[in-house]
């Protein structure tokens, strides 16, 4: 008899344990969920009560209209991660669009030179995807290799800053429609296409088994090598349509400073909205607000009038805290 309570009674510490366990799970979980959204809008009430230029409608839309070409990249750039890769050679492959671009606008005009600056992005692109999806090289090696080659052929090329562009090229940069800048327009169209690319459609699903398992999601019938090229072509159109946003609102080109530090930010907003170096999950809304912490953190440092180095010391600090959650997610998501 005794033995028999003993025994009901270790069931029920055990299921207690359980339950507890599976308990602490869920809030952890929910913690590092919403860790995102709230650090961005504690963010944004400390600078407005820092200062109170900050939560002005131009400041909103300078913040913007200033990551508009981050917000194009980190989406599309967020679907390659899902799929388990990566691209290094991002804010390299920017600054060889808008010198080539800038070229070729100030040579031939309007038209051919939009047509340059997306070619250029699509090639590479489509280098990146052939070496990496269709022969397997490593991504890695192959994207750093592509960031010293764009840069340095960019260097070659634009010898200083590129200006000079033609009217209603640069006007596009800093004008508005309905009171919204071109750039913003632009860049939610891209997000919003990506969002419903991955949230309506069969590919959304196909990138995230590659991200789990790249020979389970082949047996199955899912074209890897095909699709994984494809994401890296897509890639570099949304690096080539960003350099051509990015110039149109400098209206110039410098060929030393365009997209450096680029790759940097994407990675970290993509690691702050919670998609893995290793992929298999994540989500393009909550890599949109990593985009959005980032621009109002470094928008609110000029307001506050930070000098430059602290800035980048920050930045780096906040691509560690992103990897610090990631590990989280994981362990939590492990924990029995």
């Amino acid at each position: 008899m005794s033995d028999t309570i003993k025994t009901a009674s270790d069931m029920t510490s055990k299921h207690s344990a359980v339950s507890a366990s599976g308990q602490r799970k869920k809030i952890g979980l929910a913690i590092t969920r919403w860790i995102l959204p709230v650090a961005t809008i504690a963010l944004m009430i400390w600078f407005a009560w820092q200062t109170p230029v900050f939560f002005t409608l131009d400041n909103l839309l300078s913040i913007a209209t200033q990551n508009a070409p981050t917000f194009i990249v980190a989406a599309v750039f967020a679907m390659l991660m899902m799929a388990g890769y990566v691209d290094l050679s991002v804010g390299s492959v920017l600054a060889l669009v808008g010198v080539s671009a800038g070229l070729a606008l100030n040579a031939w005009g309007l038209v051919p030179g939009i047509v340059v600056g997306l070619a250029v992005g699509v090639a590479a692109g489509l280098v990146n995807g052939v070496l990496i999806g269709m022969l397997s090289f490593s991504p890695i090696v192959v994207t750093l290799g592509g960031l010293a080659a764009a840069r340095g052929l960019a260097q070659y090329l634009g010898q200083g800053s590129i200006y000079g562009f033609p009217d209603a090229f640069a006007n596009f940069g800093s004008d508005s429609t309905f009171g919204v800048p071109n750039l913003v327009w632009i860049a939610a169209l891209v997000c919003v296409i990506s969002i419903i690319a991955t949230s309506c459609f069969p590919v959304g699903r196909q990138i995230i088994a590659i991200g789990v398992n790249a020979r389970a999601a082949f047996l199955i019938g899912i074209r890897v090598r095909l699709v994984t090229t494809a994401l890296y072509v897509l890639t570099g159109l949304a690096v080539g349509i960003a350099g051509l946003l990015q110039i149109a609102r400098l209206n110039s080109a410098p060929s030393g400073t365009l997209g450096d530090g680029f790759e940097v930010i994407i990675l970290t907003a993509v690691l702050l909205g919670g998609v893995p170096f290793t992929g298999g999950k994540g989500s393009i809304w909550r890599v949109l607000v990593g985009v959005w912490l980032i621009g109002t953190l470094r928008n609110g440092l000029i307001l506050l009038d930070i000098g430059t180095e602290l800035s980048g010391i920050i930045t780096g600090g906040v691509l560690v805290m992103a990897a610090a959650l990631e590990a989280a997610r994981y362990y939590i998501h492990k924990s029995k």
